[in-house]
């Protein structure tokens, strides 16, 4: 088995990991940065398309949280991370439920001055801006339903450049990453860590195995001085499970439960963009927005009504979006490692609370929908009645069971919670694993709750921060 040592190992590169890659590199630290996925050019594959998903997520984006409703999930498995499947939506973690975390959970260095100096920094380092015109068809929809409503509706800022009026997303992989190489970092695509090495409350290193270009896997074994674990908070978990560490990590997930509905219209849409319009008439507790709808998306959406005319409908794609209603769950999940099994279990149980939110969701989303001219409403529910007027969202009411409703989501997070209480928090305030010298996380792991709004900018913020604080240790 082979071996090198660096100063600063980072297991992941996604929107924490690369982030942290960059800061510390930039500090002049010698950083090595492992990524279990391959390394894609970010113009290679279509967003959104069967070739990316293939390329870029894990298990092709077929993954699952148990329970019932069994909940639907994605994750990026690549160089970037999420940030390159993603819909690039950005929004800033909302001050008064940093103060509530603040206070519930006993983090320090949280103060809203702080907090917002690094969001600043976050919005320098990326390109953060709203559309340079007026919104896409199937944007406007949610601003045209929801105003004739009387609800508000806000634009969101994505990270987006708009070079020659070209949208060009900001993944990890085309901005922080090429940043922190530059500084020094050196970056392994196609590797593995199977386990954290330890001695004591250090580790010491990793066990990896990593994939050559020839496609043979060699086992190597990677000593560091500091280990800074960013795999998202699903394999965050699961690495450190399989590595000892068990009080406090992977309990507590959360995800933010959405409902779909498939909205046909008397006119084409757009297709190749996700709306940056949401509903926030129920924010934080439920958003209404819109998701990817290239054709197969919209097959799939369309197939659990119980109609006569799906055949028409998806000849009929074209006219078709596909939009979500999302809750904060009052439920939770948890991420297990079963020996023998090469992917950890996640299961998730949603309160009688969350299937009333996410019913009445269903059932605004519709409102808003109709109020927008769609035609045709085809729910995500097994076998669920199409709406075509309002009267007809009542149906949805008895049909919306834990046995018939499919759910998904794309905000995974909390499964080690971050604040100065053990018995609350698996890690401290800046991401150190209680218990451990050199052990820290820096992802949406850290995330006490699931934020309401895309994670990603509160993500980042908060890597900038423990990175910084992880300076002043070594």
């Amino acid at each position: 088995m082979s071996g090198l040592h660096c100063e600063v190992l980072v297991v992941g590169s996604g929107a924490g990991g690369a982030v942290t890659a960059g800061r510390l590199a930039e500090a002049g630290r010698d950083v090595l940065v492992l990524e279990e996925g391959p390394w894609h050019d970010p113009d290679v594959h279509e967003p959104f398309s069967p070739a990316e998903m293939v390329a870029k997520y894990r298990h092709h984006g077929a993954s699952a949280a148990l329970g019932a409703p069994g909940i639907a999930f994605a994750e990026g498995r690549c160089v970037g991370g999420s940030t390159e499947i993603n819909s690039g939506l950005y929004h800033r973690l909302p001050s008064e439920l940093a103060a509530e975390w603040r206070r519930r959970f006993g983090i320090l260095d949280f103060e809203d001055a702080l907090l917002d100096a690094y969001a600043d920094e976050v919005e320098r380092l990326l390109v953060v801006s709203q559309l340079p015109g007026p919104p896409p068809e199937s944007s406007a929809v949610l601003e045209r339903g929801a105003g004739k409503l009387g609800w508000r509706a806000t634009e969101f800022a994505r990270v987006f450049d708009y070079p020659g009026g070209r949208a060009v997303k900001q993944t990890m992989a085309r901005t922080l990453i090429p940043r922190a190489v530059t500084a020094g970092a050196r970056v392994w695509p196609e590797a593995r860590v199977v386990r954290l090495r330890r001695k004591g409350r250090r580790v010491v290193g990793a066990d990896v195995r990593r994939r050559r270009p020839d496609g043979t896997v060699e086992r190597c074994r990677v000593g560091a001085e500091q280990v800074v674990v960013c795999g998202g908070a699903i394999q965050t978990p699961a690495l450190l499970q399989r590595s000892g560490f068990r009080a406090g990590v992977g309990t507590g997930l959360k995800f933010h439960p959405t409902v779909k509905v498939a909205a046909r219209f008397d006119h084409p849409l757009d297709h190749d963009t996700v709306p940056v319009h949401r509903v926030t008439e129920f924010a934080p507790h439920l958003t209404i927005g819109g998701s990817a709808s290239r054709r197969g998306h919209v097959a799939l959406a369309i197939a659990d009504a119980a109609s006569d005319d799906l055949a028409d409908a998806l000849a009929r794609w074209e006219e078709t979006f596909v939009y979500y209603a999302a809750i904060r769950s009052e439920g939770a999940g948890r991420v297990r490692v079963v020996p023998g099994l090469a992917d950890p279990v996640v299961t998730y149980r949603l309160t009688e609370g969350d299937m009333s939110r996410l019913a009445r969701g269903l059932v605004h989303l519709g409102e808003v929908l109709l109020a927008a001219g769609a035609t045709h409403l085809y729910p995500s529910i097994s076998g669920g009645p199409v709406a075509r007027t309002r009267a007809d969202l009542g149906t949805w009411w008895d049909a919306f069971t834990r046995a018939r409703a499919n759910l998904m989501t794309v905000h995974l997070t909390s499964t080690l919670r971050m604040g100065e209480d053990p018995a609350l928090a698996a890690a401290d305030s800046h991401g150190r694993v209680h218990g451990t010298e050199n052990l820290t996380v820096n992802d949406a792991s850290l995330l006490p709750d699931a934020p309401g709004v895309n994670p990603q900018a509160a993500i980042m913020m908060l890597a900038l921060r423990n990175a910084d604080a992880l300076l002043t240790r070594i």
